[in-house]
C-alpha cells in the first residue's frame, strides 16, 4: 500500500477514487503517566518515551487507514493528514488520527 501526504504520486496516474478513509489511535492516561514518570529519559528537552508511543499510535492510525482502504479494493492513499489531540477530562489521553483518500493507482 502506497501512502502519501501529496495529493498525487509522481509518475503513477490514478485510475480511480474509492472513498475517505481514515485510521485512529488513543494513548490512555496510564500511557502518559509512564511516560511522564521516564522523565529521566529527556535528553535535551526530549522524551525517548513518549516519542517511541507517539510513533507506534501514528503506525496503528496508518495500518487502520491501510486496512480500510484495502477493504475498498483501493492500492494507495493520497492525501493523507495526520492529526494529534488531547482528550479526556483532565487532558489525560491523546489521540492521533490519519485521514486521507483511497485510490488505485497505476504506473
Amino acid at each position: 500500500m502506497d501512502l502519501t501526504t501529496t495529493p498525487s504520486m509522481e509518475g503513477k496516474k490514478i485510475t480511480r477514487y474509492c472513498g475517505v478513509v481514515a485510521g485512529e489511535a488513543v494513548l490512555g492516561a496510564n500511557i502518559l503517566k509512564d511516560m511522564f514518570a521516564s522523565i529521566r529519559d529527556i535528553v535535551g528537552g526530549r522524551s525517548g518515551t513518549y516519542e517511541n508511543e507517539l510513533r507506534k499510535a501514528r503506525q496503528i492510525a496508518l495500518d487502520e487507514l491501510s486496512q480500510q482502504a484495502r477493504e475498498l479494493g483501493a492500492n494507495a492513499v493520497v492525501g493523507i493528514d495526520l492529526d494529534y489531540e488531547v482528550l479526556g477530562e483532565k487532558n489525560g489521553m491523546l489521540m492521533v488520527t490519519a485521514s486521507g483518500t483511497a485510490v488505485v493507482i497505476e504506473g
